[in-house]
């Protein structure tokens, strides 16, 4: 049985709107657990691995696990590859600055927006 936590991060991922991305610490404080920033890397792994009898919680729509990314703005793992992560991203308009990392001003979502629930 899924924990309440992977359903806290779940909810707040599946938030996450085309085009644009959040943190891994971000979800984590949107999942009740600030600090836990590399546990939400664990969940998403998890998540984007498993099939959805596995996790009972989970849309019938794919998580957007790619939106996830680090804090310094570079893309962070992807359970199908950085280079798959990156497509994804960019395929939604999302543009790459130097040494592959994302401008958080222009893509990144503030602090403030899983608060405005």
């Amino acid at each position: 049985m899924a924990g309440v936590f992977s359903q806290r991060v779940a909810n707040a991922v599946s938030k996450i709107p085309r085009g644009k991305v959040a943190t891994y610490e971000q979800v984590a404080k949107a999942a009740g657990s600030p600090f836990a920033y590399r546990a939400v890397g664990n969940v998403l792994s998890k998540l984007y691995r498993f099939d959805h009898e596995a996790l009972p919680f989970a849309s019938a729509k794919p998580l957007p696990c790619h939106r996830v990314i680090r804090k310094d703005g570079k893309i962070g793992g992807f359970a199908a590859g950085f280079a798959k992560k990156k497509k994804l991203l960019s395929a939604e308009g999302i543009l790459f600055e130097k040494r592959n990392k994302i401008s958080m001003p222009i893509f990144g979502l503030s602090d403030k927006f899983f608060q405005n629930e």
